[in-house]
């Protein structure tokens, strides 16, 4: 106690000594000249801080130097009475020298007032250009592609850019494939959304690539993710670095001739506790009158030759618009929200002549005509709780609640004239499909040192409707009549409950995380006109493990193993009989059961200047859900419905290169090959098909001076390989140019797809035990794209998310 009075009075003893020294001081120097200043931006007249402030002699001499304040103030004082330069230094800006005076003795003061600093905009696009942004991240369990390190992202939607994405690849129809799979679940950040679970092509197509941050390819999902998705899950991060303030983006397109006018754009924004986004777009895509034909030829006790020729032509009017928001009650406790609502609205006009012959003799003719209105809509909300804790912020715990649902209505009506052997009389056809479910989940996280504990139970609770009729009309009173053996209405009601644990461990070069899942799935489906009913339950274990090893360098090596489950939707339950082509039925099947997959991948990163990805993988399908098409000789007929009829092997392959050849000179290529081996029962008789697979997306781009760049690509797509047949090869092109204004805020571009060529012939050929068949269309295929972006706001304190939340990933989309 001694030594700490005697302590506290030498500091104070010592104080009083500075203060007198200073007063001193002060009365001797009488004569104090100082420099004071504001800067700002020349352009927005904002107040800059942290500019570096240069006191020099009139010789140039460095005396002092500075920062200014936030409030983009400076001041030198205690100075002689000499001449003196004020050099103002700040990157993005243009240096500004002020010379001063001091040597009037009655002038101690000397207020420069506000110095204005000219941007220097060609400097700073020089930095932000010439920095090697890597483009494809090679994680533990996942690829990501950076959007935003990708100029053509500017010109392209979402969808365009999906075959620039590692695994991923677009099919001759714009369907996505991920590791030659149709199979997948998309998110969006994290998150399942109703925007992409109805029909992700409308939205992705609709979406401007430019708000879009990153494209997640997770290969290999760990156990908090459901267990659904044969390929694997496609995560789309939108531009989540969110701070205090507000930014956003907007971008305007036009397509033709086949497309339309779009719009699209994000904003976010954060007022204190409170941050919000909001992700929206619109778009009117025409398909114009396209030509189609269908071969088919029959072997059996009279062998048969069909042939149609038609044309068709679409419009489709969809949008979305999704809200996010977050309050942070406190450091350890965030509540969030999102909500989500799409629409879509389609009509489709179909011509058909049909023939079908017998040596020479004509069996059936007519002439068809199909008018098709389809309306769908979606939405969804969430709620979640966050809590973390005192003792370790990393510890979370998240509670979690979701309501999903969508419909999904069409209307057919099928006029037929010029018949010859044929007597169905003209017909309608409505299909009204319902889907929700609501989800309750709760997610724990445990860090320790070096290991990282998840744990987490999840309840789906589904509803699947479908009311469908068949109206045949009454040649006598010419209204239309309900055909009670064609129409039904089907419930089919699908609850999954489900537990994860998982397990990650990290030390200096290795990174390892395994986990399990188990689900436990009810189905009840319900034929509520026959009054019949179905009811089902299965049991599945899903393991997981991801390994990772840092090599020397940027370079890493991954291995990945997972089992997956395709559970069917509603498009492949439903046992409507779609008749809009009367020698060719189409319908679900409410007997299917799940498939599953055995999926394992070794992948090789290496990065520098040069990026390299590179990776070696084998899936093993079972009980795989196929269209199966079975031909009836009876009624000259080929029906399609689903079976779990299929085994699949696929070896494969895949690389992605990104090189910056030059600082204005880039060069991209992603690369996939597989062979698949395809078996399965149809109609009775064993089938086998087989075939080399690829894919192939080359691009380069080069800036010029003044923010202008052109962008070339090359695209290449192998036959696709499936049961019963295979599609046709086909070969791509695009070159687009866009300019950037105003320190990149505002671009200008256009694109132009495959102008060396108008048309495109899209052939699918399938076989069953008793008959061949060609399907030929031929599309437009040359395209003319116009885009505008623009970027607005400045951030600075990033908004608080939940780092848990729904995600469900575990039934087939698309149709």
């Amino acid at each position: 106690m001694k030594i700490k009075k005697l302590t506290q009075k030498l500091l104070l003893a010592a104080l009083g000594i500075l203060w007198v020294c200073t007063t001193i001081f002060a009365q001797v120097s009488d004569k104090n000249y100082t420099i004071s200043g504001f800067v700002s931006d020349s352009t927005s007249q904002k107040k800059l801080d942290f500019i570096t402030v240069n006191l020099l002699s009139d010789k140039g001499i460095p005396f002092k130097a500075d920062y200014t304040k936030i409030d983009g103030s400076f001041t030198f004082s205690t100075l002689q009475p000499k001449k003196y330069s004020v050099l103002l230094v700040g990157v993005g800006y243009k240096n500004k020298t002020i010379v001063v005076d001091l040597t009037d003795s009655t002038k101690l003061k000397t207020d420069l007032g506000v110095l204005l600093l000219i941007p220097q905009t060609i400097g700073l696009k020089e930095v932000t250009v010439t920095a090697t942004k890597q483009i494809v991240k090679q994680e533990v369990d996942r690829i990501s592609y950076d959007l935003q390190a990708d100029p053509e992202s500017k010109v392209f939607s979402v969808l365009d850019m999906m075959r620039k994405v590692p695994m991923l690849s677009l099919d001759a129809d714009n369907n996505i494939l991920m590791k030659g799979n149709s199979d997948f679940k998309i998110l969006i950040n994290g998150k399942p959304s109703s925007m992409v679970e109805r029909n992700y092509k409308e939205i992705l197509r609709t979406m401007p690539a430019s708000s879009i941050e990153r494209i997640e390819v997770i290969t290999t999902p760990p156990a908090k993710y459901d267990a659904e998705g044969l390929a694997g899950i496609i995560n789309i991060i939108t531009n989540k670095k969110i701070d205090n303030g507000y930014n956003g983006s907007l971008n305007v397109n036009e397509r033709f001739p086949n497309g339309g006018p779009g719009f699209g754009g994000s904003f976010s924004a954060k007022i204190g506790k409170l941050g919000m986004s909001a992700l929206g777009g619109a778009s009117i895509y025409k398909s114009p009158q396209i030509i189609n034909s269908t071969s088919r030829n029959t072997f059996g006790a009279e062998n048969t030759i069909l042939e149609q020729n038609g044309t068709a032509e679409s419009k489709n009017k969809s949008g979305y618009l999704g809200y996010e928001i977050s309050y942070e009650i406190d450091s350890l406790n965030l509540v969030s929200g999102q909500f989500n609502i799409n629409g879509s609205n389609s009509s489709g006009e179909n011509g058909q002549r049909s023939l079908l012959t017998a040596t020479e003799t004509v069996l059936q003719k007519y002439l068809l005509a199909n008018t098709t209105g389809t309306k769908g809509s979606g939405m969804d909300a969430a709620l979640n709780y966050q809590k973390g804790f005192k003792a370790d912020k990393n510890r979370l715990l998240t509670l979690s609640y979701r309501y999903f649902s969508y419909t999904n209505n069409q209307n057919s009506n099928i006029d037929i004239t010029e018949r010859t052997n044929y007597d169905q009389p003209d017909y309608k056809q409505i299909n009204d499909q319902q889907f929700s479910e609501q989800t309750f989940q709760a997610d724990y996280i445990h860090p320790l040192k070096k290991l990282s504990i998840e744990a987490g139970l999840k309840a789906i609770l589904r509803n699947n409707q479908s009311d469908f009729q068949n109206l045949f009309e009454n040649n006598e009173t010419g209204l239309y009549e309900v055909q009670p053996g064609l129409s039904n209405k089907f419930r089919n009601e699908q609850n999954v409950f489900g537990a994860y644990n998982t397990y990650q461990y990290n030390l200096k070069k290795w990174t390892i995380k395994a986990g399990a899942r188990v689900e436990q799935t009810v189905i009840n489906a319900n034929f509520i006109s026959n009054e019949s009913k179905l009811s089902t339950h299965y049991f599945n274990v899903i393991p997981s493990l991801s390994v990772s090893r840092k090599l020397s360098g940027n370079n890493a090596i991954n291995l990945g193993y997972t089992q997956r489950i395709q559970r069917p939707g509603i498009y492949q339950l439903n046992p409507f009989v779609d008749k809009s082509n009367p020698n060719f039925e189409k319908t679900g099947n409410p007997d299917l059961k799940p498939a599953l997959v055995n999926d394992i991948q070794i992948g090789y990163n290496w990065s520098k200047k040069l990026s390299i990805n590179f990776g070696l993988g084998f899936t093993f399908f079972k009980n795989l859900i196929f269209p199966v098409a079975v031909y009836d000789s009876t009624t000259n007929i080929t029906r399609t419905s689903y079976g779990n009829t299929g085994q699949a092997k696929l070896p494969q392959g895949n690389l992605n290169i990104n090189y910056p050849i030059t600082k204005k000179w880039n060069f991209s290529m992603n690369v996939r090959a597989a062979y698949g081996m395809v078996r399965g029962i149809v109609n009775g008789i064993l089938i086998k098909n087989e075939g080399l697979m690829y894919n192939f997306s080359a691009s380069t781009g080069y800036r010029f001076e003044k923010s202008w760049r052109i962008n070339a690509s090359l695209n290449a797509n192998g036959r696709g390989i499936n049961l019963q047949g295979a599609t046709n090869r086909f070969l791509s092109s695009s070159f687009s140019i866009n300019k950037d204004f105003y320190q990149d805020k505002l671009s200008f571009s256009a694109s132009v797809g495959n102008p060396f060529k108008k048309y495109r012939r899209n052939i699918n050929d399938s076989f069953g035990p008793d008959f061949t068949q060609s399907n030929i269309r031929r599309d437009y295929f040359r395209a003319f794209n116009f885009s505008v972006n623009y970027k607005f706001g400045k951030l600075k304190d990033a908004i608080r998310k939940n780092k848990r939340g729904i995600r469900n990933d575990d039934v087939q989309s698309g149709s």
